[in-house]
């Protein structure tokens, strides 16, 4: 199959998986906006502009894990490992990365898919080298090759670069290789938080 194809079959099964996990986790979506409702006060969704294919702007969509105007104080955009932002259920949802699901209607809009590198913010792409902004030539994932190999653990560099190793080898089988190992990877507690403890808000 060529290239052109492969986007066509991974667009396709995109928006297939997207439809099925929103119906099939909705009742798993109640449940969460329910109890970030009732633990703290705020939106349920956490929304924020993000940079994807091509560089072009959308709005990327996340379940609530910290107090409302978490952005105002503290680290900023940066998070630390017991971030006192952080609400109760929100520990939860971000150390099972729960709070990433409703990024598939992101998927099932097309900003995104769900496979490929982190969407960042527009401010941090501006500062990539040429290299680094093949990132942008595809859509932004839930999951990643960055994501099944080490996550936070790795350095903001090394994400990039395998990033970038991604975007330049990929194929549909690749895809599915990820698809497969990212289970795995949301065992690894270690790989939540940076080395240093931090996560930097670029993901």
């Amino acid at each position: 199959m060529n290239k052109r194809g492969s986007i066509f079959v991974k667009r396709c099964v995109d928006i297939l998986c997207s439809s099925l996990g929103l119906v099939i986790l909705s009742p798993l979506f109640g449940i969460i906006a329910f109890a970030i409702r009732l633990t703290s006060w705020g939106p349920v969704i956490f929304h924020q502009k993000r940079c994807g294919l091509k560089k072009c702007e959308f709005t990327l969509y996340k379940f609530r894990s910290m107090v409302e105007g978490a952005q105002n104080k503290g680290l900023g955009y940066a998070v630390e490992k017991n971030d006192f932002r952080i609400t109760k259920v929100g520990k939860f949802i971000r150390a099972t990365s729960i709070d990433e699901l409703p990024q598939l209607y992101n998927v099932l809009k097309g900003d995104m898919s769900l496979v490929g590198p982190r969407p960042t913010i527009s401010s941090e792409v501006e500062k990539f080298s040429k290299e680094m902004q093949k990132r942008q030539d595809v859509r932004p994932g839930i999951t990643g090759w960055a994501q099944v190999n080490g996550r936070n653990s790795l350095s903001w560099d090394d994400k990039l670069l395998l990033d970038v190793w991604y975007v330049e080898n990929w194929n549909l089988w690749l895809d599915i290789k990820i698809l497969f190992k990212t289970p795995l990877a949301l065992f690894d507690k270690e790989s939540i938080y940076g080395v240093d403890g931090v996560v930097k808000g670029k993901e």
